[in-house]
């Protein structure tokens, strides 16, 4: 737990310090967000806002993470702990940072350009997918190698799993791993284009994010704490995951970072997280969901982000078989723009939402583990 904690607040610190930095940095570039001149009016008065402020809250995630290793080497010996960097630190971190880094690539496009087209569908579209194979690929194709005290294997498992998971593995549901790469591939792609969709107003995106990493966190402490590799753990009810303190740590770590992001980032905001951040987020929510074996849990956990993606669905299937449009304007935010709610009316009746469902997600887990306790 103190090593979560360390990470935690070593990224809050990190990117609340380090985000007024960005800012001056990005301003004296110019690197300015352009605003779709089909958007909400009052989007207008957003213009030249710096963005790409995702690269702070990946950094502060990167740096917390090694913070949180260190604490982690002060801890007994008889604690379960993996010390050394993991297989699932890598792919974690991984999807974070290149997840990211296409988003990147498709804000210095829109700098560049001084437009919002930015990268074009298809490329973005092409670097999700070239993401989600090579980290599906690492997380089945390298199992665990920790061991007991007389060097017998104690934990086989890899990061991902070849068998469709909700609360944990579902047995019934098992394909091969080329078939559990590409459900990753198809995850990856669902949860960065849904919290990319999702940021559209000040501090949205980043408090909804914040809510479904730390409720990750409070799953992996938990499976950390209720875990079949640990020998000290007696009952005969435990989670088969692999380095699940690992996963805490970064969930923790991510939650922090965007926590002191949020400062900066709420209305009015003062620097926007950009598709550099959204991707990013949606890549490291992806694979939360793949190393807790909770795939099928993500829909409800990050409800809000389905309930807008949907809106966009919605529309243009709508719009292109009826030729008549649902909302004012899609993603789901905007249409209660143009209705007349305020933004930060909408922000935080979002975050309510998004709350209700990381509640209900929660509720699902542990009442899981009780029934099979009792």
């Amino acid at each position: 737990m103190r090593a979560v904690i360390v990470a935690i607040g070593v990224a809050f610190l990190v990117s609340l310090f380090c985000t007024p930095i960005a800012i001056k940095v990005f301003t004296r570039l110019k690197a300015g967000q352009p605003i779709r001149t089909d958007g909400p009016a009052m989007h207008q008065g957003k213009k030249g806002t710096p963005t790409m402020g995702g690269v702070v809250f990946i950094l502060a995630t990167v740096i917390a993470y090694v913070a949180g290793h260190l604490a982690l080497t002060t801890l007994p010996d008889q604690q379960i702990a993996q010390v050394e960097p993991t297989i699932t630190a890598l792919v974690l971190l991984g999807l974070m940072v290149f997840s990211g880094a296409v988003g990147f690539l498709d804000d210095f496009l829109k700098v560049r350009k001084r437009n919002s087209a930015g990268l074009n569908k298809r490329g973005k579209l092409l670097g999700q997918i070239l993401v989600g194979a090579v980290f599906g690929v690492i997380a089945l194709w390298f199992p665990s190698t920790m061991t007991d005290g007389s060097g017998l294997a104690t934990n086989t498992e890899t990061v991902g799993s070849t068998t469709l998971s909700f609360i944990r593995d579902i047995d019934a549901l098992e394909v091969s791993k080329v078939g559990a790469v590409i459900i990753f591939i198809f995850v990856v792609m669902a949860a960065t284009n849904g919290v990319n969709l999702t940021d559209g107003l000040d501090g949205l995106a980043t408090g909804a994010s914040v809510m479904v990493l730390a409720a990750y966190a409070l799953i992996a402490f938990w499976q950390y704490r209720h875990w079949c590799a640990d020998p000290n753990y007696t009952q005969p009810y435990c989670y088969e995951v692999r380095d699940p303190l690992e996963i805490a740590l970064i969930a923790g770590a991510a939650a922090g970072a965007c926590v002191g992001f949020l400062w900066w980032n709420t209305s009015p905001a003062r620097i926007f997280m950009g598709d550099t951040g959204a991707l990013g987020l949606g890549g490291l929510i992806a694979g939360m969901a793949m190393s807790t074996r909770t795939i099928l849990l993500l829909p409800i956990i990050g409800g809000l982000f389905v309930i807008i993606t949907m809106s966009v669905v919605i529309q243009i299937i709508s719009f292109k078989t009826t030729g008549k449009r649902v909302f004012r304007m899609s993603p789901l935010q905007h249409h209660f723009e143009l209705a007349g709610w305020s933004e930060v009316n909408i922000v935080v009746r979002f975050w309510i939402i998004a709350g209700i469902g990381v509640a209900i997600a929660l509720g699902l887990f542990y009442s899981e583990f009780l029934a099979n306790m009792t």
